[in-house]
């Protein structure tokens, strides 16, 4: 058995083409728009330890164990995790201040959760595709009750 890397031995497979290569990445970014500003969100691995840290489980237990909605509180603090390493200095009074307006403009705490958590949870990488397609296809329901 020949172990060398040496070009000629080198079996080279066929890359998966663009189409393909598309479907399976993830969304860099979910996204808040707020007062006429477009705010980036996602969960960096250091942010979601410090999460984790500060609330003594796992961020899909704050999903699971709130009864349908996580409170308001988490949910901001969560998005302020998401939105620090994108928009440096941003404070917790900042979200709040944000999401204030953002329900001036006609949000809810329902939708915020739907339309700007569940987004930031997904582009963080905490769902697979098939449980990302499952999750969408139940936000849909949820959107049309609302």
């Amino acid at each position: 058995m020949n172990y060398d890397l040496d070009e000629e031995n080198v079996k080279v497979e066929p890359s998966v083409n663009g189409e393909e290569a598309m479907k399976k990445k993830r969304a860099p970014f979910a996204y808040w728009n707020v007062g006429g500003k477009e705010h980036k969100l996602k969960l960096t691995t250091s942010v979601i330890c410090q999460l984790e840290d500060k609330y003594k489980c796992n961020l899909l237990n704050i999903l699971q164990n709130s009864g349908g909605m996580p409170p308001l509180a988490i949910m901001l603090s969560i998005t302020q995790g998401a939105m620090k390493t994108w928009e440096h200095g941003v404070k917790y009074t900042d979200v709040q201040e944000m999401f204030d307006k953002y329900c001036e403009e006609g949000g809810t705490q329902l939708s915020f959760m739907t339309d700007v958590l569940m987004p930031i949870y997904s582009v963080s990488g905490f769902f697979s595709e098939d449980q990302q397609t499952e999750m969408d296809r139940k936000l849909e329901e949820v959107k049309d009750v609302m």
